[in-house]
């Protein structure tokens, strides 16, 4: 017994130790105020200026030639899909922007990068991390728990199909959910095939064994999470994340105009994963700088875990069917095998990079190994791998 209790006290003394230097370390980082980020000289930074210029008249060189009104780009894009129809807001967007953060302090800013914005599928990102902060809070005890016992009837998850779906499914999009929501049905997001008005029909894949990019699938993981923490997400997200990191009071997180739901007495909206038919995360580019720098410090500002190291590991490590993709919409760099030979979608980047990544492209770059975030957004999708090779060629 006393030996047990002296390899509590040995270890309590250890926990602490470790704590302290982890606060120690927080503590010494630079971490920006609400309404005031320091700024350094590209030289300050470590950075060769003229190179790092280049990268950005490069950024500038490539916008995307889409139409800036999105409601009109919408249109354009997704026409063909049955069920195609616009039922969440849109924006008419700004030009290309972008934002340097190295070391935690802004060495380049672009365009109009305090503009809210949609962001598309980074709005995904915003979700994985409502969805870790209610595993964090012991809400959600396993992501390899089946979804459908936290939910209040068997409506989504009641068929022999949807009832072995697991959050780490939803989370890596390998769930293959069949069904409606919010008049979508999953078959007519991004059909696939000849005959796309016949894929309803499609063979069924086992939950877990095929990837397939899916927003209905990823709004089904929304509407679980808010009937789990019964409080809207963005309220959710905005107290345990947006908050602390000072982000400004000017992101929206919508849903659909149908997404309303009745919990607790009250009629919530249940928010969208994407802009796929309008919707999503409306923010600046300030404010996803901050968020990817809240993930460059793994977590915590200011020496407090707004969300854990535990999560944030899940989601950087490569799902077994689709290995450059870990929870969403966390893009993984490490090299995959394609037609023979390993690759990587940054080849001048870390294989520890990621990107969180949605259509327009509205891309932030998180770089541990270079203590470096970088925002880019509505440049077009091939130009990012050069871009961001740009950047870290600047770096002396």
């Amino acid at each position: 017994m006393r030996r047990g209790n002296r390899f509590a006290r040995v270890t309590g003394v250890m926990v602490l130790c470790l704590f302290a230097a982890s606060l120690a370390g927080a503590q010494s980082h630079y971490f920006p105020e609400r309404h005031d980020w320091q700024t350094k000289t590209p030289e300050e930074a470590g950075f060769d200026a003229a190179l790092l210029e280049e990268a950005v008249e490069f950024a500038v060189a490539s916008e995307s030639d889409a139409p800036n009104d999105l409601a009109l780009n919408h249109e354009l894009t997704f026409a063909q899909e049955p069920f195609g129809f616009r039922i969440g807001p849109t924006t008419v967007r700004g030009a290309l922007s972008g934002i340097v953060v190295k070391d935690g302090y802004i060495v380049r800013e672009w365009g109009p990068s305090k503009k809210v914005d949609m962001t598309f599928s980074v709005s995904k990102t915003f979700l994985s991390t409502a969805v870790g902060l209610l595993y964090d809070k012991g809400l959600i005890a396993s992501v390899d728990d089946r979804v459908g016992p936290y939910m209040p009837d068997d409506e989504l998850f009641g068929s022999e199909h949807n009832r072995s779906i697991t959050w780490d499914h939803l989370l890596r999009q390998t769930s293959d959910w069949q069904g409606t929501l919010f008049g979508k049905p999953d078959w007519a997001d991004r059909p696939v095939g000849d005959h796309p008005f016949e894929y309803p029909d499609r063979p069924m894949h086992k939950p877990g064994t095929h990837y397939k990019y899916n927003d209905v699938r990823v709004n089904l993981l929304a509407l679980a999470a808010l009937q789990v923490v019964r409080d809207p997400l963005p309220l959710v997200l905005r107290r345990g994340i947006m908050d602390p990191i000072g982000a400004s009071n000017r992101w929206r997180w919508h849903g659909y105009e149908n997404s309303w739901v009745m919990i607790d007495g009250r009629n919530v909206q249940s928010v969208s994963g994407g802009g796929h038919w309008g919707g999503g995360m409306h923010i600046s580019g300030r404010d996803l700088a901050r968020f990817g720098y809240l993930f460059l410090r793994m977590g915590n500002w200011k020496g407090k875990q707004l969300i854990s190291e535990d999560w944030i590991g899940m989601a950087r490590t490569p799902g077994d069917v689709n290995p450059s993709y870990g929870y969403m919409n966390w893009f993984l760099n490490g090299p995959v095998e394609r037609d023979g030979a390993m690759v990587k979608s940054m080849p001048d980047a870390p294989d520890t990079a990621v990107t969180f990544r949605g259509a327009g492209s509205n891309i932030v770059y998180v770089d541990w190994e270079n203590d470096l975030v970088v925002v880019v957004r509505w440049i077009q999708g091939g130009a990012f791998a050069p871009f961001i090779g740009k950047v870290l060629a600047a770096l002396q």
